[in-house]
């Protein structure tokens, strides 16, 4: 069973699978946010997608912002659309800053690669979990 991560920004939204076991995370697809519906529509059917990690922005002193409010809200339209899906909101701290740092110098495609690295990062914290837990 594949796991998909998605990591929500206002303009691009990065997305990152996970291998059938549960153990590995690769970064997968950047798209548009406008494009994220048709996206979904298509990855969920051709990957049988049934749980959806999605990173949960909070500040360093974990509040909540103004945008996590948008991805809380975000999530909550998407579960409207998508009822059969798991959705699960994932600590996403510091991972947008790791993606940054591992593209840093490098040119506009790949900064916009970044998204899905920081999707990749965000499942793979999410992975790690869920293995010591006994849940994949």
């Amino acid at each position: 069973m594949k796991i998909l991560a998605l990591d929500l920004g206002d303009k691009w939204v990065g997305s990152a699978m996970s291998d059938t076991l549960g153990i590995l995370a690769r970064p997968h697809q950047t798209t548009t946010a406008k494009e994220l519906i048709p996206f979904l529509h298509k990855t969920i059917a051709e990957y049988s997608i049934k749980t959806i990690v999605v990173g949960y922005p909070k500040t360093m002193k974990g509040l909540v912002s103004e945008q996590t409010q948008k991805v809380i809200d975000q999530v909550e339209n998407l579960k409207k659309l998508f009822p059969t899906i798991k959705w699960v909101l994932w600590d996403e701290r510091l991972t947008s800053k790791q993606a940054d740092q591992i593209k840093r110098g490098k040119n506009k495609e790949d900064k916009i690669k970044s998204h899905s690295l920081a999707a990749a990062l965000v499942l793979e914290g999410f992975l790690m979990y869920a293995r010591n837990q006994n849940i994949v």
